[in-house]
C-alpha cells in the first residue's frame, strides 16, 4: 500500500534508452503509485533478460520475482509462472515479452493484478482486460531494442544504477553481462547435460532479479522456489524449499543459481 502522508514524482531521463519503463504507454487503469512503478521496473528488466524468441512471463511481488517461466506461448509461460508460488503471484506485476494474446488475457484476467505489462496485445485480449477496468496495462516497444547490439544503451538497459542514501547517491555501472554458456567453467568430475546447462543459465538470469541473498530452484523452463532478501543464504535455500513445496512443486533434479558467496559448503548441503 501508500503512505497517505507520502507524495510522489516519476522522472525520465532526458535521453531515455528504448524498450525502458519509462517509454510504457498506459492502455488502461488506475494511476500508477511509488510501488506499481518500482515493481513494474523490475518485471519488466527481468522478462526482457529472455529472449522473445521463446515467450517468457515473470511476476514481481514487493520488488521480487515469485514466477519465472518461458513456454510455447504467452498462456502456457503465465501458467507455469503462476504456479511457482500463486499465494504470491496475487495482486501481483505481470509482465511478458511477447504479445499478450486472448488466451493470456483471459488466464491474467481471472486473478487479481495490479499491473499488466507486454510490448504489444491483440484486440481480443484488449476487450477482455476491459473486464478489469482497475488493471493498470502498460505497453512497451520492445522494436527498437537490438538482442545482438554490443552496448547497453542499443539493447535497452540501464547504464547506471542509482541508489538513494541519507543527504546524497549512490551511483554505479549497471550489471549489463550476459553470461555466455561458453564461459561456464565445470569444476566437478560429473558433466552438466545439455538440459541442465539451460536451466542453470535459466536459474542464473533470474537471480540476477532477486534480492541477495538469492537462492533460485529451476528446472523445464520455470522457477520451482525462490529464496530471496535473507542475512544467510542458507535461509533463502530452506525458504525456496518451503516455498516449492507449499506449491507442490518437487525440486528433485532442479538446477539452481545465487548471488552468494559460499565459503563453506553449509550452503550447498542445504541445496
Amino acid at each position: 500500500g501508500e503512505n497517505p502522508h507520502q507524495s510522489a514524482a516519476f522522472y525520465r531521463d532526458l535521453y531515455p534508452a528504448p524498450g525502458s519503463l519509462v517509454a510504457a504507454v498506459q492502455l488502461q487503469g488506475k494511476e500508477l503509485s511509488y510501488n506499481n512503478i518500482a515493481d513494474a521496473d523490475a518485471a519488466w528488466e527481468c522478462v526482457k533478460s529472455f529472449d522473445a524468441g521463446a515467450p517468457c512471463c515473470v511476476i514481481v511481488k514487493h520488488a521480487n520475482p515469485c514466477g519465472v517461466a518461458i513456454g510455447a506461448r504467452a498462456a502456457e509461460a503465465y501458467d507455469k509462472a503462476f504456479s511457482t508460488d500463486p499465494t504470491s503471484a496475487f495482486g501481483g506485476i505481470i509482465a511478458f515479452n511477447t504479445a499478450v494474446d486472448a488466451a493470456a488475457a483471459k488466464r491474467v484476467a481471472s486473478q487479481f493484478v495490479e499491473v499488466l505489462i507486454a510490448p504489444a496485445f491483440s484486440d481480443e485480449a484488449r476487450e477482455v482486460l476491459k473486464a478489469k477496468p482497475n488493471t493498470r496495462v502498460l505497453q512497451i516497444a520492445l522494436d527498437g531494442v537490438q538482442r545482438d547490439a554490443k552496448t547497453a544503451w542499443a539493447r535497452g538497459r540501464n547504464l547506471h544504477d542509482v541508489k538513494r542514501i541519507g543527504s546524497g547517491l549512490l551511483i554505479q555501472s549497471a550489471d549489463n553481462h550476459e553470461l555466455d554458456r561458453g564461459a561456464l567453467k565445470v569444476v566437478t568430475a560429473k558433466q552438466p547435460s545439455a538440459q541442465q546447462l539451460d536451466d542453470l543459465l535459466f536459474a542464473w538470469t533470474v537471480a540476477k532479479y532477486v534480492k541477495s541473498n538469492a537462492i533460485v530452484f529451476c528446472g523445464g523452463g520455470m522457477t520451482l522456489g525462490v529464496g530471496a532478501g535473507q542475512m544467510s543464504r542458507i535461509d533463502s535455500a530452506r525458504i525456496a524449499s518451503i516455498k516449492a513445496a507449499n506449491a507442490g512443486l518437487t525440486l528433485a533434479g532442479s538446477a539452481v543459481a545465487s548471488d552468494a558467496f559460499f565459503p563453506f559448503r553449509d550452503g550447498l548441503d542445504v541445496v
